[in-house]
């Protein structure tokens, strides 16, 4: 007989998926004979796999070690999983490679961290390491995965941390990610609905003196990676929504604040270019003569875009702390350069 006690990163779903996480190999019907028979309950009792199950809940499955570990995987099951001890083992590098990065905000289901320009959100190559995996490092330097290595195996089996929202890997700023399920679960929501307000700063060239706010259409081309801004729907295109306004005039470019109505890949800098004033620094979609002069005088390399701020609708349940709450990140020090500029 086996006994697991759900953690607090494995509740909110349901029982049956929680049993095909823990044993992969087994067919699905294997699980609802075992319920049926008793010989998989939860919290002493029959079970149909429909359930929630909650942190503190009891399963307990009255088979031989030799069934589970069948149905595991000889070289994946909890505890002994390679699979898990990769995932260990991308963490902590990329915990040495980027350090201790700012965490703006943390509690038992989410996390908040102010990415820095250069770090991508989410692997783009298989060797490539990310804020994910950074996340996972990050877990496990801070013990929330467990007090040894079994515990961080069998934690990471069942549920991985990882990032809800995405930046381009030379975008700076707020990060949200998801410690457990139902922090997951909720923060997907939120930024589905689009109850969660993100906010940007970054700098445009040119003056920029009235604050509006822009429809279009997007359509990307996954060739080149880039988009383009079409002022009528096609069959491949997404609505897309844009409001700005001015901060700060400089010399020659201007500080604006970008409140993302709608998500989409690029949609920012491509939206801001279309409508004449593409990002500083924005080689993708800006003025490459431009972006060479910043940076010989200025060292500008990559787009001045930062995600700066956050706002929470009302939340209830165990997130309600956030109910309403904004969380800042501060701008980057190149930033601050062109911020000391005057006209």
């Amino acid at each position: 007989m086996r006994r697991i006690i759900v953690r607090q990163e494995e509740a909110g779903q349901r029982f049956d998926k929680f049993l095909r996480k823990y044993m992969r190999e087994a067919p699905v019907s294997f699980f609802y004979k075992m319920l049926r028979k008793k010989n998989i309950t939860l919290n002493g009792q029959k079970a149909d796999g429909s359930e929630r199950i909650r942190e503190g809940d009891r399963v307990e499955m009255f088979l031989s070690d030799e069934t589970i570990e069948k149905f595991c995987g000889v070289q994946d099951c909890p505890g002994s999983g390679s699979r898990e001890e990769s995932l260990c083992l991308e963490g902590e590098a990329a915990w040495k490679k980027f350090g201790a990065l700012p965490v703006l905000y943390e509690d038992r289901h989410i996390l908040l961290v102010d990415k820095p320009a250069g770090i991508l959100t989410q692997k783009s190559m298989p060797d490539d390491l990310s804020l994910n995996e950074w996340l996972t490092g990050y877990l496990l330097a801070s013990g929330a995965l467990g007090t040894d290595r079994k515990q961080a195996r069998d934690s990471l089996r069942m549920f991985r941390p990882s990032v809800c929202n995405r930046l381009d890997r030379n975008t700076s700023g707020i990060v949200i990610c998801g410690k457990s399920l139902y922090g997951s679960q909720q923060m997907s929501r939120i930024l589905k609905d689009r109850s969660l307000h993100k906010y940007y700063l970054l700098y445009v060239e040119g003056k920029l003196r009235e604050a509006r706010r822009v429809e279009g259409w997007l359509v990307k081309d996954e060739t080149t990676n880039k988009v383009r801004i079409t002022r009528e729907q096609t069959e491949e295109s997404a609505k897309i929504v844009t409001a700005y306004r001015p901060v700060r005039e400089g010399e020659h470019e201007t500080l604006v604040e970008v409140d993302l109505i709608t998500g989409k890949p690029h949609q920012i800098r491509a939206h801001l270019a279309a409508e004449g004033f593409p990002l500083v620094g924005d080689y993708k979609y800006g003025d490459r003569r431009a972006n060479d002069k910043r940076k010989r005088q200025d060292g500008i390399t990559h787009q001045l875009l930062h995600a700066y701020r956050v706002v929470f609708p009302v939340l209830d349940g165990e997130l309600s702390a956030l109910s309403g709450r904004e969380i800042r990140a501060p701008l980057p020090d190149i930033f601050q350069k062109l911020k000391g500029q005057k006209r």
